[in-house]
């Protein structure tokens, strides 16, 4: 008999009640956020809804009840104006605001003029909340030291309001209403103004935090292109220049209906094997895939000054005499250090098997003193001149062609090292100072 067992639905859980709600200030702030775009997009839109919305709900009420009737509890003595005089004075307390978010102050101040006229009038409007909405603009909008003068007209404006309301409330009673409501409106604009800014400092900031990470991250892709590049001359020049001098060995003993030696073409495979495997390295840093064919050899690990002794048997291979010295212990500096030596010798070699010619006498010396590490490559110069005079070219310095010289004062500016090139007796000197350990 066959059994067939099938899933178990999950029960609905609390995750499933409240994951469809959203919060509701997430709400509010998108909200607000499209009517800003809205707004900024139609400015006129908001201005008349603002006076249309005033009109319906102050305006009417005062043409359809009249002056001098009972509103609430309070009866107000007030004096009854014809129609004209009244939708004048409306007039001439809500259509200003409809500039005053471009002209706050000239709103304000047009504003506060209709509001101590009609009170001096006799007349009490409740189309007076225009002036509170004016206050408001201006503490949002105007300059900030028109707000000073803006509340002290508004206070002495509310002076004679609160006389003519007297019958009804006490007249400090009617002060400390309306001044409180004055303050609220000035501390909303201020309130709303300062959260403006903030969000504008706020944006601000990281526009200039993006700028900035953006300039890290080129200056660190330029850093590390030069660093790429510096590498590359220093894999490609270093081994082309053993590969030619081995290759013009090897046609010279050719032309001269000699076999070469094998251990001369084993030394050409090996230096192009090693070379191959330094490029695929240093490629590796810009995305390039080691060893991607199954056929290709995987590259070694990077070089250091363990390694030089190999490195001056390769060069002695290709013609050059060399006297190589090691002074210290190596093993207690860093390894980005010991690296940086060893590309300063191998370019200086470089560089004197290439200018010098094969059978210069070379003395490498290497010497570590605490966290100091040197390096001095010296040359005797091209060895057919050796009893004669220097070439020219040789004398005016063939090793600032390219880009020897700048890497390897670059490499040692690194570690705050110095660096010295040039000519000394017959022949040429590098002298490299590097400071670091673990």
């Amino acid at each position: 008999m066959t059994l067939v067992t099938r899933a178990a639905r999950p029960s609905p859980g609390p995750v499933e009640e409240t994951g469809g709600t959203e919060p509701l200030v997430a709400r509010f702030s998108r909200a607000g956020q499209r009517l800003r775009r809205a707004d900024r997009a139609h400015p006129w839109v908001l201005d008349a809804a603002v006076v249309m919305l005033v009109v319906a709900m102050f305006c009417v009420p005062d043409l359809l009840h009249g002056d001098g009737e009972k509103r609430g509890r309070f009866l107000l003595a007030s004096t009854r104006l014809p129609m004209p005089g009244l939708l004048a004075l409306q007039a001439g307390l809500v259509l200003p605001l409809l500039w005053r978010r471009r002209r706050p102050a000239l709103a304000f101040g047009v504003i506060a003029a209709v509001f101590v006229l009609h009170w001096s009038l006799g007349t009490a409007l409740r189309t007076d909340i225009a002036l509170f909405v004016a206050l408001y603009s201006v503490a949002l909008r105007a300059r900030t030291r028109q707000l000073p003068w803006a509340c002290g007209i508004t206070a002495g404006a509310l002076v004679p309001a609160a006389v003519r309301v007297s019958d009804a409330v006490s007249v400090w009673v009617a002060l400390f209403f309306l001044v409180s409501t004055a303050t609220a409106a000035v501390a909303l604009g201020l309130t709303v103004r300062i959260r403006r800014a903030q969000l504008v400092g706020l944006r601000e900031r990281a526009a200039r935090l993006e700028i900035e990470r953006d300039q890290r991250s080129r200056l660190a892709a330029a850093a590390e292109r030069a660093r790429v590049a510096r590498d590359m001359h220093d894999v490609v020049g270093h081994n082309l220049a053993v590969l030619i001098t081995l290759a013009d060995a090897g046609a010279r003993l050719n032309g001269a209906a000699r076999q070469p030696p094998p251990e001369l073409l084993r030394l050409i495979a090996g230096t192009g094997r090693q070379a191959l495997g330094e490029l695929r390295r240093v490629l590796g840093v810009l995305g390039e895939t080691s060893g991607a064919r199954g056929d290709e050899p995987e590259p070694g690990p990077r070089p250091c000054l363990a390694d030089i002794d190999a490195l001056c048997a390769g060069m002695r291979a290709a013609g050059l005499d060399i006297v190589h010295r090691t002074v210290g212990a190596l093993d207690t500096l860093d390894g980005e250090v010991r690296l940086t030596a060893y590309r300063i010798a191998q370019e200086a070699l470089a560089n004197a098997l290439k200018h010098a010619g094969p059978g210069a006498r070379v003395k490498l010396v290497v010497a570590v003193t605490g966290a100091r590490l040197a390096v001095r490559v010296q040359d005797s110069g091209p060895a057919h001149s050796m009893s004669g005079p220097r070439s020219p070219a040789y004398e005016e310095g063939p090793y600032e062609e390219g880009h020897g010289l700048v890497g390897m004062r670059e490499r040692t500016a690194l570690y705050g090292g110095r660096f010295r090139a040039g000519p000394t007796g017959r022949g040429w000197v590098v002298e490299a100072v590097l400071y670091g350990n673990r």
